[in-house]
């Protein structure tokens, strides 16, 4: 996925020599242990006893290695596989090992490629690995014999592979062919991939192993046997006091922290500890509880500096009790409020396309991008991404979302978004209402705090949507990465908002199928508690033991990449709280002004959303649909109605970066995300060009600048000297750039795909002369005539 600091994808993590040259356990067989799917006999490994999988190379010598991540073992090698490079000649292909452990697919080249002096290396990972978690199918062919087949678990393979090709979550296609291979060996490493990545329990995924030796391992360090949030800055929001906190910060006086939901009695997938309104008492929370999905009472989100609130919740089930207990709940909202003002409802499932819609334009947009070879007489290739939906949902999303700030902030009015059962269409509008809302939301650790608030403490099916278990394909859907496209549209709008790049939008991405983590593993709070219970009972960790120490979120990256390598989520444009100018010759810093009067883009809102009581929202149709409810510049008419004027007002002046943001929203106004799309695309990769040209000037700019305050700080007044920066010693603190004012310009590593590599992908031939170059180069003629007249509304 990465480049590695070590060429060999079997390693220490300490980078002490391998243990395939310097250890190797040999154990005789136990009955009935064999683990290899092909056998009608094969068995899954016991929980307990997951760290002792081995592999039958032969009948008499079973190999069991240790590798760069801790509990990690071979289960399969062969080799003499050759790695296909280019899709036109295998000039450039490599030939190594392919090694299937119980964590990844590994590829070991024969002979060590020229280390790259710049990019992203993973901890965990080698530029050759795929975690089993993020193969979407596995795919044996066998050229001679015309045949092919796409493997699960516990299956036969009737022929010897010469090819295995892999798709990847992450849109990657790897290509191993067996020229040289024993074809025996060949066909059970291709059986062992299929097998171990359709694991049977969620318990059998690789991070229960590793976080339970890694834990065990790091126990001196802990203090007093705990090590407080795992040392995370990153609000995760499972206690009363995160949740107090937050009221506290947002000003929401008439809101409480409830806890009536502890130990999952109420809802097993609302979190522990909720926020309501101080009028609703606990008993008739109980009481009302019964009557929604899941018992999801309604959640709170976030509050306006106005007073008006952001709540979401799932539907109530009877009919005979819903008006009832919709003037309850608006009711005690209303209360909340300063003024007293209305509460609006918003039904996403009406107004918004389903799980199902989203999933399929995900599959088209995927195959048009990775998968289907580029054809030179394919002239429409942007209106085939157009006509996949994709970016039709990514805009409906932000649409729908800036409809939700008119009413918060323009209307002074509280919104309940409902859904069905509220965990997930509900989590991309809140997460995206806050976002436009809330600076602090912008920033890298309130970026997390949102994601963890909203998504996985609210809920979000994450084991089901990313499929984990490769169970039911009916229940995928890649909602999170619609709300990371719909969060890339607003930072390629206005990139001084931002304290994060999209490098690090895509890691986070990526980090969804690495299964070493808590965030991304599990459908709800509860599940994540009774599993992780279980996990501690099993590595036999002392009771009271932060779960974030045992088994930590993502947030921690220190697992994943090196101090100087997380500098790549900076965004050097940044402009933050307490972020310092020059103006008229003094020194400013921009504060977050106060919110009033703010506005958005959209021209037109649902008129079904009056007092949280109206149902009929309109469907979303056909592309046409969105496009002429948005102009960037209109100008005042008799008829204008205030949310037009509201959008209108917002749009003349200009945009204050720690304020209110909306995003523009015609249909040219939408990009596809090219870094996470077209990243592993080898024609795609533009060498010394793309985004990573600016971030590189503008790294190198910022780290003077900070080197300079550093040295005016360090000024004693006029009989003072200024002290030379010593180039050998860092600043005081950590350099925040990854490209330093000092470093050369390291142009022959820089490309659009920086700091990731698409190198060892299924190629395709050359596209230059080709509509897609003209489109990466920037061109629009590729947008169909629909779009484009659309876009002259």
């Amino acid at each position: 996925m990465y480049g590695s600091s070590a060429v060999s994808s079997v390693h220490r993590a300490d980078g002490s020599e391998s243990c395939t040259d310097r250890c190797r356990a040999v154990f005789k067989p136990r009955a009935k242990r064999v683990v290899f799917p092909q056998l009608a006999t094969a068995e899954r490994p016991e929980r307990e006893n997951i760290n002792n999988v081995f592999c039958q190379t032969d009948e008499t010598n079973l190999q069991v290695l240790s590798s760069s991540c801790t509990g990690e073992i071979v289960v399969n090698e062969v080799n003499f596989v050759r790695k296909c490079i280019s899709a036109e000649s295998s000039q450039d292909d490599l030939w190594g090992k392919l090694i299937c452990t119980n964590f990844k697919v590994s590829f070991i080249p024969q002979d060590a490629p020229s280390k790259q002096k710049s990019q992203l290396s993973h901890l965990l990972l080698g530029e050759h690995d795929i975690p089993l978690t993020c193969l979407e199918q596995v795919v044996t062919a066998n050229d001679t014999k015309g045949k092919k087949k796409v493997l699960g678990s516990n299956q036969k393979l009737k022929f010897n592979p010469t090819e295995l090709i892999l798709y990847c979550k992450d849109l990657r296609i790897i290509r191993f062919c067996f020229d040289e291979a024993g074809p025996e060996s060949a066909k059970k490493v291709c059986l062992a991939i299929a097998h171990y990545s359709h694991p049977a329990d969620l318990q059998l995924l690789f991070g229960f192993e590793y976080q339970g030796r890694r834990y065990h391992a790091s126990k001196e360090e802990h203090v007093n046997g705990s090590t407080p949030r795992g040392g995370l800055r990153t609000t995760i929001f499972d206690r009363p006091s995160d949740w107090d906190r937050e009221i506290k910060r947002t000003g929401a006086s008439e809101w409480r922290v409830c806890s009536i939901n502890e130990s999952y009695v109420i809802s097993l997938s609302l979190p522990e500890y909720i926020v309501v309104p101080v009028s609703l008492a606990d008993q008739d929370l109980k009481q009302y509880s019964i009557f929604f999905t899941d018992q999801r009472i309604p959640l709170w989100c976030w509050n306006h500096p106005n007073g008006s609130a952001l709540v979401r919740m799932a539907s109530i089930n009877d009919p005979l009790q819903q008006r009832k207990i919709y003037q309850k709940v608006f009711t005690a909202i209303t209360k909340s409020h300063p003024q007293r003002s209305e509460v609006v409802r918003c039904d996403l499932d009406k107004s918004l396309p389903n799980i199902q819609d989203i999933q399929s334009a995900f599959v088209k947009v995927r195959q048009i991008c990775v998968i289907d070879p580029f054809e030179e007489s394919e002239e429409r290739w942007l209106s085939s991404i157009e006509n996949s939906r994709w970016l039709e949902y990514v805009r409906a999303f932000l649409k729908h979302s800036a409809d939700i700030v008119y009413y918060l902030d323009g209307k002074n009015a509280s919104v309940i978004l409902q859904e069905e059962e509220d965990r997930d269409l509900n989590c991309v509008v809140s997460s995206l209402v806050q976002l436009m809302l809330d600076p602090h939301y912008r920033s890298l650790i309130g970026f997390q705090s949102l994601v963890q608030k909203e998504w996985v403490m609210a809920g979000h099916r994450f084991l089901d949507r990313c499929n984990h278990l490769k169970k039911n394909e009916k229940e995928e859907s890649p909602l999170f990465l619609l709300f990371l496209d719909c969060v890339w549209q607003m930072m390629n709008q206005y990139p001084a908002a931002f304290e994060f790049t999209e490098a690090y939008l895509t890691v986070l991405s990526d980090s969804m199928w690495i299964p070493l983590f808590s965030t991304f593993l599990f459908n709800s709070s509860q599940q994540r508690a009774q599993h992780l219970m279980d996990f501690a009972k099993i590595k036999a960790i002392p009771q009271g033991e932060e779960q974030t120490v045992y088994f930590p979120p993502v947030w921690d990256w220190s697992q994943q990449f090196s101090t100087k390598d997380q500098t790549l989520f900076n965004n050097p444009m940044y402009v933050g709280k307490g972020a310092a100018c020059v103006q008229n010759g003094e020194v400013k810093t921009f504060r977050r002004t106060k919110q009033k009067n703010y506005s958005s883009t959209l021209r037109g809102m649902h008129g079904s959303l009056r007092n949280g009581l109206k149902i009929g929202e309109d469907s979303l149709t056909r592309r046409g649909s969105l496009a002429s409810e948005l102009k960037p510049e209109f100008s005042p008419v008799k008829d204008e109605s205030p949310s037009e004027r509201f959008f209108r007002d917002w749009f003349s002046r200009a945009a204050d970066q720690q304020g209110l943001l909306i995003p523009l929203l015609l249909p040219s106004h939408m990009a596809l995300w090219k870094l996470y799309f077209l990243r592993w695309v080898p024609e795609a990769c533009i060498p010394k060009g793309g985004p990573i040209t600016a971030y590189h000037k503008l790294s190198q700019l910022v780290d003077e600048i900070e080197i300079l305050q550093s040295q005016l700080r360090q000024y004693k007044g006029p009989s003072g000297t200024m002290p030379l920066p010593n180039p050998s010693r860092p600043l005081s603190g950590q350099r925040r750039m990854y490209f330093k004012a000092t470093s050369p310009t390291p142009t022959d590593f820089l490309t659009s795909s920086f700091p990731f590599t698409p190198t060892g992908n299924l190629c395709r031939r050359s596209f230059q002369g080709t509509p897609i170059s003209k489109f990466l180069n920037g061109a629009k003629i590729w947008l169909s005539t629909e779009t484009l007249a659309n876009d002259s509304l």
